[in-house]
């Protein structure tokens, strides 16, 4: 018999001071990747009440100013607003930025080097990676997640566009889906947290955002007499963003993969060249499993690989369909390891990563955005039928 469950996920907007953090250090990644594709970039970002502050290691042959980039990510996220503290044209900015750690650079770099058991592109770190996808979605996305990200991209096009002027950049979605084994029946309660303008009532609010962005975003079959609404629940979020709240580079990455339906390995994306395999092989991994998806051979699929710093080969790679799958989970892993290549080189490569895509992504899932496929080449589903073949 299917056990009845609630499962929730949570995101964020770009305004939230996380995500300010997370646009910038991409913002600068895209610079470097701009001028010069082969930089060695890890960008951390800290941003409190009116200050940003840079660190980390950036080794490249690009050439510009960092405040203009700082800059130009707060503008466009939107704080300008004359009651925010944080702002765009105001805010201070220190930068402790290095060069790459000559020892972690050949471990990198394809050359060989004293010491190195290979002249070839090794992992970035030592890590281990987790690729998802399920058929709850169009999108091939766990279900809370995917309107999560929805309601706060509406939510940030409506503050953009004016439609709604009393918002403001920093909000917080979250939603519970209810559960019959693994398939998705209903919403059980929608929490939307925004930022606003001191003189909007908590009336307002809640009645504009239930009918101008939950129940234009959330399918009527999905709502029932029984969904809980949640609408800035404390009374009042004047205070917002990174006057409110410290900011980190890297601290929503359950936000940023499967909402917690999928496992994490731990590292943070944003700020990282595709050296880092933090970043590109948990890219890879979304590319797998959703092609495994896709092609019919699982209605659930996870990938695990783990990396060794300065080596080219995964320690491990394992496939997870969690009782879906239509063929043996050993001859899909090993139809898995022959259609795709795990190398980092080579997965730079087949993904295409050298270029300045990363802004792209920061915001509302590194995974589940099929609007735009030349730049988010992880959600391509090109390999299905070749999957299918491998495992005949």
């Amino acid at each position: 018999m299917s056990r009845r469950y609630i499962f929730s996920s949570e995101s964020v907007t770009e305004g939230h001071p996380d995500k300010v953090c997370d646009t910038i250090s991409d913002y600068i990644l895209d610079a470097c990747l701009e001028q010069d594709p082969l930089s060695r970039v890890a960008c951390e970002t800290l941003a409190k009440g009116n200050l940003v502050v840079l660190a980390g290691e950036i080794t490249s042959n690009a050439k510009f100013e960092l405040d203009e980039h700082v800059r130009e990510a707060v503008r466009n996220i939107g704080y300008v607003n004359g009651d925010c503290i944080f702002h765009a044209d105001t805010c201070r900015i220190i930068c402790e930025m290095t060069e790459q750690s000559r020892d972690i650079k050949q471990g990198v770099d394809e050359a060989a080097a004293e010491g190195k058991g290979t002249a070839e592109q090794g992992a970035g770190d030592q890590g281990l990676m987790f690729g998802f996808a399920c058929n709850e979605t169009p999108e091939l996305m766990p279900a809370p997640i995917s309107f999560a990200h929805k309601l706060g991209r509406e939510l940030t096009r409506l503050r953009k566009e004016g439609e709604i002027p009393w918002l403001r950049p920093d909000a917080k979605t979250q939603v519970s889906i209810e559960y019959h084994g693994h398939k998705p029946v209903r919403a059980s309660a929608i929490v939307v947290s925004t930022q606003h303008a001191a003189d909007v009532k908590q009336k307002e609010i809640r009645e504009t955002l239930i009918e101008l962005l939950i129940k234009k975003v959330i399918p009527a079959e999905w709502l029932d007499e029984k969904t809980t609404y949640l609408i800035n629940p404390t009374g009042r979020f004047v205070v917002g963003g990174p006057e409110g709240d410290a900011g980190i580079t890297g601290r929503k990455i359950i936000v940023d993969s499967y909402g917690g339906m999928g496992r994490h390995g731990g590292g943070a994306f944003s700020g990282k060249d595709p050296s880092k395999v933090d970043r590109s092989a948990a890219y890879m991994g979304r590319w797998v499993a959703k092609n495994v998806v896709a092609s019919g051979l699982a209605d659930r699929c996870e990938v695990q690989f783990a990396y060794a710093i300065g080596h080219p080969e995964p320690v491990s790679v394992s496939i997870d369909t969690f009782c879906t799958g239509k063929v043996d989970e050993e001859k899909l892993e090993r139809a898995v390891c022959e259609v795709f290549n795990f190398k980092p080189a080579e997965i730079i490569k087949q993904l295409n990563l050298l270029r300045p895509i990363y802004r792209k992504t920061t915001n509302y899932g590194h995974f589940g955005r099929v609007d735009d496929l030349d730049a988010i080449t992880w959600e391509r589903t090109d390999k299905a039928e070749e999957l299918q073949k491998a495992v005949r």
